[in-house]
């Protein structure tokens, strides 16, 4: 009887938490993909903000399958170096994290990002919704003004497949964090981004906000 009732008693306080939303189902993540220049440092910029999850380095763009660092790097795929970004959409939202990538870039580059050049560089939003390419329009048409104006060469493109990048790209900044550092002060892409975007500039905005 002690048993029957324990196990009745637990059945309905499962009941009564579920009725409540204490055991609610957590948020399903959202993705957005990104290209802008080294994912090395897109990776590391995104990880910075609020609400996301997890930042994936990776080639997209382009037609072959499974394209490995020495065939994007070498411009024999079509593809470009971008991010995947898994996000918690009740913490952020497309159109921030948007709003956020064109202060990571300089939007006026056509032939890649700071010291990278070449195609595979090259930066661009990839949507995979109508919603979404609505929103990075928007987003692209909002700083089309001032020194911007006429002169933004970033591409908004319709998503292809995502192929994540070899293990010892993810998360380079930390798991590598002598050599990124030397690679990000020598690249002279934060000396740029400042003279763009001022204050606003990515990842110091963040860092100064304490959004990690």
């Amino acid at each position: 009887m002690t048993r029957s009732f324990t196990v009745s008693a637990l059945a309905a306080a499962a009941l009564a938490a579920a009725s409540t939303g204490a055991f609610a189902a957590p948020p399903k993540l959202e993705s957005a993909v990104f290209a802008g220049g080294c994912f090395w440092t897109l990776e590391h910029d995104f990880e910075l903000l609020p609400g996301v999850v997890k930042v994936t380095a990776g080639y997209t763009g382009g037609k072959e399958p499974h394209p490995t660092y020495d065939e994007v790097s070498g411009e024999r795929t079509g593809h470009v170096e971008a991010v995947q970004v898994l996000y918690n959409p009740e913490k952020t939202n497309y159109a921030q994290l948007a709003n956020r990538f064109w202060r990571m870039i300089d939007p006026t580059q056509p032939d890649g990002q700071a010291c990278d050049h070449g195609p595979s560089y090259q930066s661009a939003i990839f949507y995979a919704s109508p919603e979404q390419r609505r929103l990075a329009e928007e987003s692209k048409a909002a700083i089309d003004k001032g020194a911007l104006k006429g002169r933004i060469v970033t591409q908004i493109r319709p998503g292809t497949a995502f192929w994540p990048a070899e293990s010892w790209h993810q998360r380079f900044a930390v798991t590598q964090a002598a050599r990124y550092g030397a690679y990000r002060a020598g690249c002279g892409r934060d000396a740029l981004l400042k003279r763009i975007w001022g204050d606003d500039a990515e990842p110091a905005a963040s860092e100064r906000s304490g959004r990690r």
